[in-house]
């Protein structure tokens, strides 16, 4: 950009590339999910779902389990082969149906039917990590919580705000540059700039709009760095790498 100072820190890159991707994705961290849900349970599930896989083949499968299981009670009740077949087209469908039933059942049991809002609190449940549990308090609930998937991992290294591949060494770092209140969206931005323009197998260095303070591009294509900083992340929409949890 043109007559616009270069941030020449990592916490000027993070303020910097913050406002930019605000620009380019408006709203809140609940506007900016691309699952659809109704209550932070529905997100929950939906969350859960999502583990490799897209988020557009989760909002296939998600009406009718939101309908059968309307609430944790029903999902720790289910029976396993007919949840299996509901989301058998996310794959993992064994893994995630006990993960699903085993959250259902910690809900009603710990927590009277409701979704916790605590990290600490989230992490307890069955096939809830970290990233899962950050997506629920930012985008459930509005409070600070930066997810951190595939996407976030590769654009937080290439970008220079981390040196770590450690999900929770990255959360660390990232969320040292930025206000609380940033944290959930700033990681949905990323996310969707990721699967947008900064696409791991083909990134559009010359049409991203934070190219010309980015230590891994020029704006004419990626730079080395870029093309060996990450492996091959999967296709744009497609995020089918994103780690379980």
């Amino acid at each position: 950009m043109p007559g616009v100072a270069k941030p020449r820190t990592p916490r000027g890159r993070a303020v910097e590339t913050d406002r930019r991707l605000s620009e380019a994705y408006p709203g809140t961290a609940r506007d900016l999910c691309e699952l659809d849900f109704g209550t932070p349970f529905q997100l929950l599930v939906a969350t859960v779902l999502s583990a490799q896989t897209t988020d557009e083949r989760v909002n296939m499968v998600t009406p009718k389990v939101f309908a059968r299981y309307p609430d944790p009670a029903d999902l720790a009740a289910a029976d396993p082969e007919e949840l299996e077949g509901l989301i058998h087209s996310t794959g993992f469908f064994r893994a995630k149906a006990r993960s699903l039933m085993g959250l259902g059942r910690e809900l009603s049991e710990r927590f009277d039917d409701q979704v916790p809002q605590a990290l600490e609190d989230l992490v307890t449940l069955p096939g809830v990590g970290r990233k899962t549990g950050n997506v629920i308090r930012s985008v459930a609930f509005g409070l600070p919580g930066l997810a951190v998937d595939t996407h976030v991992t590769r654009l937080t290294r290439l970008l220079g705000l981390t040196e770590s591949d450690d999900p929770v060494r990255i959360e660390s770092d990232v969320c040292a540059l930025l206000p609380p209140a940033a944290w959930g969206g700033f990681g949905l931005k990323v996310i969707l700039h990721g699967r947008r323009v900064c696409v791991a197998r083909r990134p559009r260095c010359a049409d991203c709009l934070l190219n010309d303070f980015c230590p891994s591009a020029y704006k004419g294509g990626p730079a080395k760095k870029a093309v060996r900083s990450r492996p091959p992340a999967g296709p744009a929409r497609g995020d089918r790498t994103r780690d379980p949890g």
